[in-house]
């Protein structure tokens, strides 16, 4: 069993195990609310990161926000996050502005890592661990996983931001 089947079974698992969880909205505005996000065990966490990864193959759609018609880098952190009751703006430069930043020390999984394209920040993707992070990539591809430590992507790091406070 490869690596994305295994993470789609474990996930379809997760899914039906974290189903009957109810959420809230949280805003960057609600700390009393979003205070229960720093247990590591909290299930929001992983909700967003198990809705990611259940898009991998997703086509790449310029402006798409749902599975249905495909996502944009920032679309698919902004549907991740919402199945988890997050709200989180549209754009990848919304989602810099409005996310908490945080250091490179301490990044976790389901934080969100905006890169530079073009000379400006304009990529989102949602770290998963270990270096791997999650993306809709540019026309033409579709929802995977990349490698943090590619040359390409290391060198193009802007900043690194969370909606969990």
């Amino acid at each position: 069993m490869n690596r994305t089947t295994r993470l789609l079974v474990i996930t379809g698992l997760l899914s039906l195990l974290l189903g009957c969880v109810t959420t809230q909205p949280v805003t960057t505005t609600e700390h009393s609310a979003a205070s229960a996000c720093h247990t590591s065990d909290n299930p929001k966490r992983q909700l967003v990161i198990d809705t990611a990864i259940a898009m991998i193959g997703k086509p790449y759609r310029y402006g798409g926000t749902s599975p249905g018609q495909g996502f944009d880098c920032s679309g698919l952190v902004r549907f991740s996050h919402n199945q988890a009751g997050i709200h989180v703006p549209r754009t990848a430069s919304q989602q810099l502005k409005h996310a908490r930043r945080i250091r490179y020390e301490q990044l976790e999984p389901r934080d969100l890592l905006f890169f530079r394209i073009d000379e400006k920040p304009s990529h989102v993707t949602i770290y998963l661990g270990e270096g791997e992070f999650i993306h809709a990539p540019s026309s033409g591809g579709r929802v995977r996983t990349e490698q943090l430590a590619q040359p390409y992507w290391n060198d193009r790091l802007y900043g690194i931001g969370s909606y969990f406070y």
